[in-house]
């Protein structure tokens, strides 16, 4: 089998890539180790800046995004009983940002794919790219039992944190970066309306909270926990008592509770690979970078990456040039560090840590209560909440 780009990993990032080279008459290739089914049922957040949207816009894709999607203009932080208000739109000159499930975009664009004929070979196994330090990369892999091959110009590795793809490059040719967090996220997910119109951050000395929503009528919750904690442990009840507890009585008193479909708790760390650049092997979305989620950038980054991934392959093969290409790492890396640096920033600022001596938690509080004071430090924050320039 032969083709001009393998892209391993039909998540968000790997569609989009997808369905913005088919666009361009440019021949690729998808696969992954699940089917659409499993990938579909997996539930995710979807905060999104308006370079993801307008990325969805120029992929064909927006037609549900741009009907369904609620543009948020800002968001609150409560801290000691009362609401500050962040004006994203005042503080940035009119940018917002659009909250719309990363499932509903992956489901977009899976259906565009489909109706495009382009393939996707789900349910794949010991996939391996090979030979990518050369002219001529190729990748194999197992299905119902039989090895394939697949010989391409270019392979694009979108396939996750525990993908195959970062996994091929030798250990020499790669540095890893990584901050584990101490504690966790459990999120609850119910379909009920969400306590306010627009997010709702919190700090409080019980931990972090956040309000988050899907839709008008489906709601996601979070509240900081340890490690050690399981969700099997938490009633729904207990959730909601705790969640209420931690938020100013204006928020606690509009939570409408319900019964979930979901809950789990997520690990918070930060990781950067790099470069991101292997010969004619690259790495995309979190196969090179994971972020905390509290500053809303996981899928954002990744759509960047692609952004600079597509400009570059389809300068190479328009124009005979490599110079995107050869750019790639470098540009994906210098947006990718400043989106670290403000999602760490956000976790830490927001959330209260246990091994805090008496002088951290006051320089902590000390962070939020001149960010919330200060218009200088309230348009910084605004203006990486929306997203930097590409």
């Amino acid at each position: 089998m032969r083709t001009q780009v393998a892209i391993i990993g039909s998540g968000p990032s790997g569609l989009l890539l997808g369905r913005l080279l088919t666009l361009a008459g440019i021949d690729n290739i998808l696969l992954d180790r699940v089917d659409r089914a499993y990938i579909l049922a997996r539930v995710r957040a979807g905060v999104l800046e308006q370079g993801m949207v307008e990325m969805m816009r120029e992929a064909e894709a927006a037609e549900r995004l741009d009907v369904e999607g609620l543009r948020h203009a800002g968001f609150d932080i409560a801290l000691d009983g009362a609401l500050h208000h962040i004006d994203l739109k005042g503080l940035t000159g009119g940018k917002q940002v659009t909250v719309y499930g990363q499932t509903e975009v992956t489901r977009d664009l899976m259906d565009k794919r489909e109706a495009d004929g382009a393939p996707t070979i789900y349910d794949v196994h010991h996939v391996t790219p090979r030979d990518f330090g050369g002219q001529h990369p190729w990748i194999t892999y197992e299905k119902d039992g039989r090895t394939h091959r697949i010989d391409t110009d270019f392979v694009i590795g979108c396939d996750g944190f525990h993908g195959a793809s970062r996994k091929a490059v030798p250990p020499k040719a790669i540095d890893t970066f990584e901050r584990v967090y101490p504690f966790g996220w459990l999120g609850l997910l119910a379909d009920v309306p969400p306590a306010r119109d627009e997010l709702v951050y919190g700090k409080h000395a019980r931990g972090f909270t956040l309000c988050s929503m899907r839709s008008k009528t489906r709601s996601r919750y979070y509240i900081q926990v340890p490690l050690t904690d399981q969700a099997e442990n938490w009633s729904d009840d207990a959730f909601w008592d705790e969640l209420r507890r931690r938020l100013p009585a204006e928020v606690a008193e509009t939570v409408v509770t319900g019964l979930s479909f979901e809950k789990s708790i997520a690990p918070l760390r930060s990781f950067v690979a790099e470069p991101m650049r292997f010969g004619r092997l690259f790495l995309a979305g979190d196969a090179a970078h994971i972020v905390p989620p509290t500053g809303a950038k996981g899928l954002n980054l990744a759509a960047s990456d692609i952004r600079y991934l597509f400009d570059g392959i389809r300068e190479f093969y328009a124009e005979k040039s490599s110079a995107g290409l050869d750019a790639y790492s470098a540009r994906a890396l210098a947006r990718i560090w400043k989106a670290e640096r403000f999602s760490w920033w956000m976790t830490t600022m927001l959330h209260t840590f246990a091994e805090d001596d008496a002088f951290g938690r006051r320089v902590h509080d000390a962070e939020l209560a001149y960010t919330l004071s200060s218009v200088a430090a309230r348009t910084a924050l605004a203006e990486n909440y929306v997203g930097l320039p590409y």
